[in-house]
């Protein structure tokens, strides 16, 4: 599936890759797609007992009769695709250097059910920011990797690959590269990275900017596990965070406890391509979601039709189908059971830390969680558009974040 140059004996080199699926596996996919075995409908009105069959039957008929792969194939080969073997395990990486003298090297980090797909219309923003509003003194050298088990990385065969041991790799990655000296970003996923890359703190490392941020405070953590309403003495938008997070935890926190406890139970998303819809997109509709769940609601709004900014129908079924071309429903699983949930704990980050929060994310950081888990906060700003998956939705604004909020380590 994938043409990789062959290792010269050198297990650090840097491997050149192209991407081209055998239309034996497309003719399969759409054959399985039209042979999917349906269940009744719901027998609700809305999406309290999950993804609706009309959505994943109006899904399924796009993406059997209508969707190209070749046009998502495209995209990826025509960026600088490469394979690296970094402790024993391949890692895939897309690499874009700016044209501007004094860029920044930024390592930018996906999420679940994400992938590099998610920041395709980003890397033109921010190489080249000068063709988008932004100047030259603005841009970044980017590179942006598969975390293990995802998309063309290798997936791991032993325990450990979790994000700690990741960060240790995007380290060696970027060093690997030429890079002494630079920044991380990330969200959901990519920004638990991120916070850890923050906490082990290399001397490698400028700062980070992350919009999904690690805020919650100890005694906060333990009132949400003990299922308090929120203490009296929090603000405003500390109650409301509070609010969000629990409403989180009781309603849309099934599938991470799933992957974080028994990935491998999860064969129906390696056989079936609609199972592996199915479990990607349920996290809402785009309607009544609450703003807390754990998953934006932008796949729902993009499957329905409707805005949901920058992203389309088509870029959800190019992550999805990448997700099933590769086999990795299970493998990406499996960074959950070894993250322990240890997902938004206050980080105890050090370096200098951006945090930009989306008004559609999972919940509202609030500026008094942040400064204390983020102790040298140098940009924090709240948007008035976007969600979880701002570098797929709002490519145009959150490069403009990424800017901002990076800016502080240029001078």
């Amino acid at each position: 599936m994938t043409s990789v140059a062959p290792p010269a004996g050198d297990k650090s080199a840097i491997r050149p890759l192209r991407v081209h699926v055998p239309d034996a596996q497309l003719i399969d996919l759409r054959r399985r797609i039209k042979a999917t075995r349906w269940p009744e409908r719901e027998t609700v009105a809305d999406n309290t007992q999950g993804v609706q069959l009309a959505m994943m039957q109006e899904l399924a008929r796009h993406w059997a009769t209508g969707y190209d792969w070749r046009k998502c194939e495209a995209k990826l080969n025509a960026l600088p695709n490469f394979v690296t073997e970094i402790d024993g395990l391949d890692i895939h990486f897309i690499h874009v250097r700016s044209k501007h003298e004094n860029a920044m090297p930024l390592i930018v980090t996906h999420g679940w059910p994400g992938s590099v797909i998610e920041q395709f219309k980003i890397i033109d923003p921010l190489v080249n920011p000068t063709a988008h509003g932004g100047s030259a003194s603005d841009a970044f050298h980017l590179v942006i990797p598969s975390l293990p088990g995802y998309g063309f990385s290798g997936k791991p065969t032993t325990t450990g690959w979790g994000p700690e041991r990741t960060a240790r790799a995007w380290v060696v990655l970027m060093k690997r590269l030429g890079y002494d000296r630079f920044a991380a970003q990330g969200g959901d996923l990519g920004g638990v990275v991120a916070n850890v890359l923050g906490k082990q703190a290399p001397p490698e490392l400028l700062g980070i900017h992350v919009n999904f941020p690690a805020t919650v405070p100890p005694e906060i953590a333990k009132a949400l596990q003990a299922g308090d309403p929120p203490p009296s003495s929090l603000s405003d938008d500390e109650k409301h965070a509070y609010e969000q997070l629990s409403s989180a935890a009781k309603k849309r926190r099934a599938y991470a406890l799933e992957m974080g406890t028994r990935p491998q139970t999860l064969y129906g998303i390696s056989d079936s391509p609609i199972g592996l819809a199915g479990w990607l997109l349920d996290h809402g509709d785009g309607y009544e979601q609450p703003a807390a769940a754990l998953t934006s609601a932008v796949f729902g709004r993009a499957v329905n039709g409707e805005s949901s900014g920058a992203l389309t129908l088509d870029d959800v079924l190019d992550d999805i189908t990448l997700y099933w071309l590769t086999n990795t429903g299970i493998s990406a699983a499996r960074f959950y059971w070894e993250s322990h949930f240890n997902f938004l704990a206050a980080a105890d980050v050090s370096v200098p830390a951006a945090v930009s929060v989306f008004p559609r994310e999972n919940y509202q950081a609030p500026r008094s969680w942040t400064e204390r888990a983020y102790h040298n906060l140098i940009y924090y700003n709240r948007l008035d558009k976007g969600g979880h998956f701002a570098a797929w939705e709002q490519p145009q604004l959150f490069a403009e974040e990424v800017r901002a909020g990076l800016r502080p380590l240029r001078r």
